[in-house]
């Protein structure tokens, strides 16, 4: 008997035996070789990286039912497209006058089609090559051809100062917008910390023509820092200390301006960002003794490193946008050579004097060059691994 169950023990277990490499057979057969070497040759994670590209890359299906369901948001967005087209992509049309000789007859489209077309002649003029081939071959030395160059041509002049006021804002509001909106988040009074809030981002609504009327009571002769050097003894009593005739001044003058008027602003996408963090990060982190500055440091600042370089990246490309009301009410012919940005140039050439072809050469450089500053800045991101925006 025990002989027989030994039998039947080793009768049924060849048939599971071959039954199982049945099924690892077919198994086998039905996986992709390739695909399981690959799987086995990338970490996990490369994987899964892997297979949301693959996902994202993959074509969405619309179905009828689901453009039933979204008609009405069709139909909204119908307007939308139009009003991008008809007011932003339409007009740029217009570009091709920065390469003809256009005068302004009975209609535009008319002007247009009759202009005469004179190929890079507008950008030669503001350019003006010829000076610092000149001035090179005059002096002998890049850097002074560089400052008569400079000082000789009027748009290079203008490049300058909006790329100085520009580098200048962008540093400025950039670092107080995350300074403010930080130091902000620290403070536990819910109605002191809503208080604060509203009344910085308050100045935003406020027009540049009231801004920068506050500006020069401020800085005047009978203003309060004139007042304020007085009784610290800074400048004598029967003094006064005229800003707007210090061309060293006004650049700080107007990185101010817009850092009273738009920090708060700005700062508000940096709070609802910083809501976004795990709380529990921030238990952790007292659990493990860290004070507030430790907790801004390695908790605060690494959650909203994202959102700090997507903005980053866009506000990069307004380099060449440092404004033109501020510039325009508070400048003068004393500090005219460090006032003028290229939106005045475009005023001054474009409107005042009829050149409607040199004032869109201009604006288009400057179109041109903020658009190849959002694209180098946002390729250098993305090969840092840091997210980009596009």
């Amino acid at each position: 008997m025990a002989n027989d169950a030994d039998q039947n023990v080793t009768v049924e277990n060849p048939t599971e035996s071959e039954s199982a490499v049945e099924v690892k057979e077919e198994t086998a057969e039905m996986i992709d070789e390739p695909i399981v070497s690959k799987l086995i040759e990338e970490p996990a994670s490369d994987t899964v990286e892997a297979k949301a590209k693959k996902v994202a890359r993959q074509r969405v299906k619309v179905s009828k039912g689901e453009i039933k369901r979204q008609a009405i948001l069709l139909i909204l967005s119908v307007w939308f497209v139009n009003y991008g087209l008809i007011f932003y992509y339409l007009p740029l049309g217009g570009w091709i006058m920065a390469f003809q000789n256009f005068k302004l007859k009975k209609t535009f489209f008319d002007s247009l089609f009759s202009a005469r077309f004179v190929g890079l002649k507008k950008f030669h003029f503001m350019f003006e090559f010829d000076v610092l081939k000149d001035a090179i071959h005059e002096t002998g030395n890049i850097f002074q051809a560089l400052k008569v160059w400079i000082d000789n041509v009027m748009f290079i002049r203008t490049l300058r100062n909006t790329l100085g006021m520009g580098i200048l804002n962008l540093v400025t509001t950039f670092v107080m917008a995350i300074l403010f909106a930080i130091l902000l988040n620290e403070v536990k009074n819910k109605l002191g910390k809503k208080l604060v809030q509203t009344i910085s981002y308050l100045p935003h609504f406020l027009s540049w023509i009231i801004v920068t009327a506050i500006i020069r009571d401020t800085l005047s002769s009978t203003g309060i820092i004139n007042d304020l050097l007085r009784l610290f003894h800074v400048i004598d009593a029967e003094e006064t200390y005229n800003f707007f005739m210090k061309p060293l001044w006004f650049w700080p003058i107007v990185a101010f301006a817009n850092v009273w008027k738009e920090t708060g602003w700005n700062a508000i996408i940096y709070l609802a960002a910083i809501t976004a963090i795990d709380p529990c990060l921030y238990e952790a982190a007292d659990i493990d003794g860290a004070g507030r500055i430790a907790k801004m440091r390695f908790i605060t600042l690494p959650g909203i490193a994202p959102t700090i370089i997507i903005l980053l990246v866009m506000n990069i490309g307004n380099v060449l946008n440092a404004g033109f009301e501020i510039q325009y009410l508070l400048g003068n012919g004393i500090i005219q050579k460090v006032s003028q940005t290229i939106d005045i140039y475009v005023l001054q050439w474009g409107i005042s004097k009829s050149d409607f072809s040199l004032g869109t050469a201009a604006g288009m450089f400057k179109s041109a060059v903020s658009i190849l500053l959002i694209v180098i800045c946002n390729q250098i991101v993305k090969k840092t691994g840091h997210g980009s925006l596009f």
